[in-house]
This record gives structure tokens, sequence and C-alpha cells, in this order.
């Protein structure tokens, strides 16, 4: 064979591997899109369990008991691990969910979206990514992970990871240390007790993260350095006071379902974004609310139903959704909606729910319809 020959033939092979670039990825990344159910993040407020920002729906294989776990070793960068799929139109996607798994395959180092959940793994052993540095998705949701069996940096490589799926497992604490590059974290239903002030130091480009479903007693200042969070999941919790320091970008707040009875007095004024506010099933009290705890511009809509309430709390005149059902609510002050109530001053509110409470019907006042002339909804 001449030097010629050799040559065309070397490269035609370099421009057959040279096709895993950019293109490629983003013509996976919109068919993936167009595959799930909603976008990467709702401005519409959610439930993790409602609605869950991302669906995984690939064929399952066959239900079989997987041999053990081999040893990692360093295998060709375009192999796939025989118990995944690798298909060969999204080179960079590798699938080995729902395959009854008991150990993390080999992640060939030119992946960028792996997903391993829905099996049994337990353990994440040290080293596990280390070939992949590339990875920005990695789903590990619904397993049997538990903190004590995680490496101690088995993220430490990935600098561009953006998501990291971990809900559903059986981790103790909140994983440690965690790329800076990361823009979600999914955590919740897991058995987290405590959130140290320092556990997510440095995550400067997280903006969602849920924690629900734990049993998160403290939080501490865990939220303030977070300068992109826009939503926070902690329901579900053991939480007895708010998070201190809530960040400026914070858009969303879930609190329901905890165990807290007062609110420091100017809390949400530190976060001039925040529009949905949701702290039913709690313990709050008038006594542990200021007179302008909810008085803030930006909040669209504040749910304060099932606590311990006697009286409506003072809101701002833009807030459009108030629900206050379940409470111990005996009156119907105006002064809550309108501190003056004119043709030029009212409230933008457009669902009031007060059923469940003290209050009787006629006990609504006669300037009522004036201040409240948006509601379209109001249940007593």
């Amino acid at each position: 064979m001449s030097w010629v020959t050799i040559l065309i033939i070397a490269g035609l092979c370099a421009g057959s591997l040279g096709q895993y670039n950019e293109e490629e990825d983003l013509a996976w990344l919109q068919y993936y899109m167009r595959q799930s159910r909603v976008s990467s993040y709702n401005y519409m407020p959610y439930y993790e369990d409602e609605n869950p920002p991302y669906v995984y729906s690939y064929p399952a294989a066959p239900d079989t008991e997987p041999e053990p776990g081999p040893e990692p070793q360093q295998a060709p960068s375009w192999q796939c691990p025989q118990e995944c799929d690798c298909p060969p139109n999204f080179s960079s996607a590798m699938y080995c969910d729902t395959r009854n798994l008991r150990y993390l395959p080999f992640v060939p180092s030119r992946m960028k979206y792996v997903y391993f959940q829905n099996n049994q793994i337990t353990a994440i052993q040290e080293g596990a990514f280390d070939n992949a540095t590339e990875l920005e998705w990695l789903a590990l949701h619904n397993n049997q992970i538990s903190s004590e069996k995680m490496g101690k940096r088995v993220f430490g490589k990935l600098k561009n990871l953006e998501r990291l799926y971990m809900n559903n497992n059986n981790l103790t604490k909140v994983p440690s240390p965690l790329p800076r590059s990361l823009r979600e974290l999914h955590l919740s239903y897991n058995q987290i007790s405590k959130v140290p002030s320092n556990a997510l130091e440095g995550l400067e480009n997280l903006t969602a993260l849920y924690l629900s479903h734990n049993f998160i007693f403290e939080m501490g200042a865990s939220l303030k350095g977070l300068k992109s969070l826009i939503l926070a999941d902690l329901s579900y919790n053991h939480l007895r006071k708010v998070p201190d320091g809530l960040p400026m970008s914070l858009e969303q707040l879930y609190l329901e379902y905890n165990y807290i009875n007062a609110i420091p007095d100017d809390y949400f004024q530190v976060s001039p974004r925040l529009l949905y506010v949701r702290m039913s099933h709690n313990s709050l009290t008038n006594q542990g609310l200021s007179t302008n705890t909810f008085n803030s511009s930006s909040i669209l809509e504040l749910d304060l139903s099932y606590n311990r309430l006697q009286k409506i709390p003072r809101v701002n005149t833009n807030l459009e959704n108030l629900y206050l059902q379940g409470n111990q609510i005996n009156e119907f002050s105006i002064s809550s909606f309108c501190s003056v109530v004119d043709v030029m001053n009212y409230s933008r509110l457009q669902v009031l729910r007060l059923d469940g409470n003290e209050i009787k019907r006629n006990a609504v006042p006669p300037d009522a319809p004036l201040c409240l002339r948006r509601a379209t909804v109001i249940e007593i």
C-alpha cells in the first residue's frame, strides 16, 4: 500500500471520529427536549412530586439478575458498556436506567448525559466518573445509594456538571464537595437531617434546589451564598424556623409541611424577585408575624393555609392569590388588603380562600367589593 493511500485512509478516519461535535450534541439536546414533558425550568410554581421537571421513559432491559459488577477498566472511548444503550445518533448519551443494576458500569470519556436511574445501585466508588470529566447531566435517582458508600470526591472532576439527580436514595447528608458548575440539584426523598452552612458553598450557578421529603430540622445560612438560586423546595421536612439569609435572586420558596411558627421581620424583603411563597401546614400564629411580614410588592401567590392564624395578615396590594383556608380566623379585616379604600386604591387580589375558618358569611364589610374589585373567587 502506497504512502498516499495510507494518508487518505487516515484522513477519513480522523473525519469520522471528529463527528462527535457541537452540532451532534445540539441535535441530541433538541430531540431530548421535545420528548420531555416540560422544560428545564418552569416559572409557574409546582411541587416536585406532582409534576417532575424531567421524565425519563426509555425501554427497560429484561428483568434479569445482573452479574457482579466488573472492576472499572480503561475501555476504548467509542465502546459502550454491555449493560447500557448508547444510541449511534446520540453519541454523548448513555442509557443504563431500569436494568436492575447493582453497580455503576464504566462511563466512556465522550459521555455528557448519563442515566442510571431506577436501579438497585447502593454505592459510588471513588473515581467512578474520573474518566468522564465532560459529564453535564447525571441521573442517579431511584436507587439505594447511601452517603457512607460514596467516595469523598466522586464529583470532584466533573467541572461541567449542570444537573445532578439523586432523589429517592438513602442519603443522610448533602454530597460534598459539588462542582461549581451545578445548576440543578435534586435530593428529595432521602434521609437528610441537617444542611450545614457550608454544604452548598461555592454553588454560585445553582438555580434550583430540591430538598423536599427529607428529615431536615436545620438549614442555617446554607442558602445565603447561592447567588443564582431561583427555586428552593424545602417542603415536607422538620424545620422549626425559616432558613437564614434568602438569596436576592429567589423567585419560588416552598416551605409547606414543616413546623415553622414564626417569621422574622422583613424576612422576604431581601428577595425583591420573590413571586411564590408556600407555607401551608405549618404552625404559624399572628404572634410570630410582624405587621409587614408579607407586605412584599413582588409576591404574587401566598399560601398560608392550615396554620394557626386568627387574623388575616396584612398583604401587599400587588398580591394576586391568597390561600388562608384551614386556619382559626374569626374576622374579615379589609385593612389587611387595602390601607385606604377608594376609587384609586384597591387590591389586585384575584383568588381569596378563607373557607375552613371561623368567619361568618355576613361578616364581610360593605367596602370589600370596592377594595377587592378584581377578585373572581372569594370562598368563606
